[in-house]
């Protein structure tokens, strides 16, 4: 993960210190210390896919999976297939067609075409298919939900999630998370998500065992198209790091490592607003092309916060879209108790409003 920020890492830069032109400040990988364009890993290192770490190429290993892992990773998550010499998970079975007569991987089913153990209901975290958009937009939200599962049930659990999803979405390895898996859902509408989302589903999961635990979050992933301008963009962001404690109460989480509040980002929103790229694990991820990503939520299993974490990242668009240079600097409009008296006269964001109302430090 690299600890340069986007401005840090202009070459061209100079700060003003009251006529003394400092240099600019060298953005470098935080693998080898080599320097670079931006931060971000060279050449000569990779990331590793369990904990972000950036090692020397030649410290990694592919798994059966083709993730790339860290030697450290490698010597605590994961064994090697005596057979196919193979490296995996963890609790997993070996997915090359090696294991013992009970093994329920894909190749022992003779399923050539499934993606993992989970009968190809679970693709590759890399698994990216083409979105399919629920309701009217332009403002869509993507939510991904990750869960923990029982090691014994994990076909079970995705049998489950995978039916109840349909065509709306799919699930994904994601080894952050170590077993489980991530559930992904198509862009959807706020309105669309409330009636049609299968939030059956969720209570089903945890009826089986499935948790959303201390190392699982949520995402939410916010449609750019949504954004009338970059001034909106920047009302947006502006909100939401001005807010930084209610909003983390509201998310049930505060995660430095996966969806850091920073002094950098904070600084830099203006340069997001114009279309810089942030770092992914930042509370909003402004590297993909069509969306932004909140990933402040903390992951659940309870419809209520779910709903609510959308009402958030829907709400929090919607207000920031009509506020005025006014409202912001005479009527307190980046406020947080102003955006709750806003929320609570639309009753379409009731869950949210619920959700406050329970958490009552976040007002």
């Amino acid at each position: 993960m690299p600890s340069a920020t986007y401005a840090a890492g202009r070459s061209n830069d100079v700060l003003d210190t009251g006529g003394i032109v400092a240099a600019p400040v060298i953005a470098r990988c935080r693998g080898c210390g080599s320097e670079t364009v931006d931060g971000s890993p060279c050449d000569d290192c990779v990331t590793c896919r369990r904990c972000d770490a950036v090692v020397a190429e030649d410290e990694t290993t592919d798994t059966v999976r083709g993730s790339v892992i860290c030697d450290r990773c490698l010597d605590e998550c994961y064994w090697q297939c005596d057979r196919c010499d193979g490296w995996n998970r963890d609790g997993a079975d070996c997915g090359n067609g090696c294991c013992s007569d009970d093994c329920n991987c894909s190749s022992c089913r003779d399923d050539s075409d499934d993606d993992d153990d989970r009968g190809g209901l679970v693709w590759d975290y890399d698994y990216k298919p083409s979105p399919i958009f629920h309701g009217v937009g332009p403002l869509y939200l993507g939510p991904e939900i990750e869960i923990d599962t029982p090691p014994d049930r994990d076909w079970e659990c995705a049998e489950v999630a995978a039916a109840h999803l349909g065509d709306l979405g799919y699930l994904k390895n994601d080894t952050s998370i170590g077993g489980g898996f991530e559930i992904v859902a198509h862009p959807m509408s706020y309105l669309w998500a409330l009636e049609h989302f299968p939030w059956r589903m969720l209570d089903d999961l945890r009826e089986r065992g499935c948790e959303a635990t201390g190392r699982t979050g949520m995402h939410v992933h916010v449609s750019r198209a949504a954004f009338a301008s970059p001034s909106h963009v920047y009302r947006w962001m502006k909100f939401i790091y001005r807010n930084e404690r209610q909003v983390t109460v509201l998310a049930r989480r505060s995660s430095p490592q996966w969806a850091a509040f920073t002094s950098d980002d904070r600084r830099a929103v203006k340069d997001y607003a114009k279309g810089a790229r942030s770092h992914r694990y930042r509370a909003i991820n402004t590297g993909n092309t069509d969306t932004f990503e909140l990933r402040i939520f903390a992951s659940s299993l309870d419809p209520r916060q779910v709903k609510a974490a959308l009402g958030f990242a829907a709400a929090s668009v919607e207000y920031t879209a009509q506020l005025t240079v006014r409202q912001i600097t005479r009527d307190g409009g980046w406020s947080w108790p102003a955006f709750v008296r806003w929320i609570a006269e639309r009753p379409a964001y009731a869950p949210l409003t619920g959700q406050l109302e329970v958490l009552t430090c976040a007002c």
